[in-house]
């Protein structure tokens, strides 16, 4: 059999893409390496207790709930309600007043700075006021001007001109967020503060745009997996293959067909590749002799990707513990973003990347106390995802990819676990959530080592491309976003975190739908 499309990746991307390809009518067969779908949004259960393996809450952006409409999937939302902490200090991120909270926040933590802080309160406002334009339609990408020609009368249009007028002011803050910052004050502990919790080099109007996109932020009820059940599901319903547990070895472009890696080969019309983008130019294999000219792109290509690095990673811990979730709605909301000490984390001073086991150990001691802690609480968004009177928290951390990989190479890898485990207990309990430490019943962690191996991403990234390469290999410009899927291999197309930066899920979903149209459209001229 020669399928129409095969999608390589069933992450957020591959899964859109298969399920309008389905929905177009195509043969479909989309092909994950892994047991099951989802990539890096998934959820799983351990003990009684749902966690959330990737994405802790999922963004709408104009985005999520557009698609969801388009393909008639149901599925129960809650509000995903953010709070912003700093040692004793607590805010709800709940609208865009709360720019002046956290100014207000920030002006008690560093009174010397009170100016430069409403300097920087006013830039976010205008930042948001911009995002409020971007995401203030349905996405036009998932729209079909005749089903929707009066949406498009009476918002696309009106939007197009205000999105156009808008555009230049977002890409003026395109460059990386603390020098960016550094315009407006020399504070480095209150740089740290605003800025440690994003990848390295995140560009600003991106970083200083969360004030909009954590009022974005929705949770399904059954965890962030029950999105993926329901697009597996459509895709099956409209005749769609989903192969796990499949992955593609090889690729010959010439004559359309992938090899997996049990040796079976299957032949394709288009191929859609959603997952990393160093595996897609490595995999691919042409004759040099009877197509130079591709060979020699093909070549080309991959010696520039060769030295590209992903985006920063995480180190996630999983803890279940036996107090009860109202102890923690007391504290906070159900995902937090926690930073114990105002001095800010380079005060941890340089990563020792070639330092020896006691010397990492005490960089990782002093950046843990420092760093601002992701904390998602899955029972308080949903009862039934932990044991009554018990509640699971997932606390995540940035980490680094180089250092994880010299630890694991120098043979102490499960003492790092279990070393980085103990502190950020530690460190919230003292902190945040006193008496955490005695309530612990399981606990169990991820490293970027392991995203790696389960997500297949360079350097263990989660969203992409790292914003230090000197050139990103992704489209960044957003009104060129359409042009995502293209690729130098003739029939084979692109989407997902490593086809656009900066990424996330809604560009993924777009990604994803952009790709699915253009081969929708190639296979329609036959």
């Amino acid at each position: 059999m020669v399928f129409d499309v095969i999608v390589v990746g069933a992450g957020a991307s591959g899964l859109t893409a298969a399920a309008y390809l389905a929905k177009y009518g195509r043969s479909v067969l989309l092909c994950e390496k892994e047991p099951v779908c989802g990539g890096l949004v998934n959820s799983f259960t351990r003990d009684g207790f749902t966690f959330d393996g990737g994405a802790r809450a999922l963004e709408d952006a104009g985005v999520l709930f557009t698609m969801l409409r388009q393909l008639g999937l149901q599925i129960e939302f809650v509000k995903n309600h953010i709070s912003l902490g700093i040692e004793d200090q607590m805010l709800d991120m709940e609208s865009k007043t709360s720019i002046d909270d956290y100014a207000d926040m920030l002006k008690k933590l560093y009174p010397e700075s009170a100016a430069d802080i409403e300097v920087i309160a006013k830039d976010l406002r205008q930042i948001t006021q911009a995002m409020d334009i971007q995401y203030g339609i349905d996405n036009p990408l998932f729209l079909d001007p005749k089903q929707d020609g009066k949406y498009f009368i009476t918002h696309v249009f009106p939007w197009m001109f205000k999105y156009a007028l808008n555009v230049g002011k977002v890409q003026s803050k395109d460059q990386p967020v603390i020098p960016y910052l550094r315009k407006f004050t020399s504070n480095q502990a209150l740089l740290d503060i605003i800025s440690q919790h994003f990848f390295a080099d995140t560009p600003a109007y991106f970083a200083l745009s969360y004030f909009k996109i954590f009022q974005e932020y929705y949770y399904p009820k059954g965890g962030t997996g029950v999105f993926v059940e329901k697009l597996v599901e459509f895709i099956k319903k409209h005749g769609g293959t989903i192969r796990t547990s499949t992955e593609i070895a090889s690729i010959d472009p010439i004559g359309k067909t992938v090899t997996t890696a049990d040796g079976e080969q299957i032949a394709y019309r288009q191929l859609l590749w959603t997952a990393d983008q160093k595996r897609l130019y490595n995999s691919a294999v042409l004759d040099e002799q009877t197509h130079p000219e591709l060979a020699a792109a093909l070549t080309k290509r991959k010696a520039y990707l060769a030295d590209k690095t992903g985006s920063d990673s995480i180190f996630s811990l999983f803890v279940t513990t036996d107090l009860d979730p109202s102890y923690f709605k007391k504290i906070a909301s159900e995902h937090v973003f926690y930073t114990p000490s105002r001095a800010g984390q380079s005060q941890a001073g340089p990563m020792p990347l070639k330092g020896t086991k006691a010397e990492i150990q005490a960089w990782l001691e002093k950046y843990l106390a420092l760093t601002t802690y992701e904390i998602a609480i899955p029972a308080l968004r949903d009862p039934d995802l932990a044991p009554p009177g018990k509640t699971g928290l997932i606390i995540s951390v940035l980490c680094d990819y180089t250092l994880t990989k010299r630890i694991a190479d120098q043979g102490w890898y499960d003492e790092f676990k279990q070393f980085v485990a103990r502190v950020m207990v530690e460190t919230l309990d003292r902190t945040l959530y006193p008496g955490l430490a005695g309530a612990l019943m399981l606990s169990f962690s991820s490293t970027p080592l392991s995203i790696q191996k389960v997500a297949g991403t360079t350097d263990g990234a989660i969203t992409g491309w790292s914003f230090r390469n000197q050139s990103i290999p992704a489209e960044s410009r957003l009104t060129r976003i359409a042009n995502t899927a293209n690729t130098i291999l003739p029939d084979i197309y692109q989407a997902g975190q490593w086809a656009y930066s900066p990424a996330g899920l809604p560009v993924s979903l777009i990604t994803g739908k952009v790709a699915a149209d253009k081969i929708q459209k190639r296979l329609g001229k036959g």
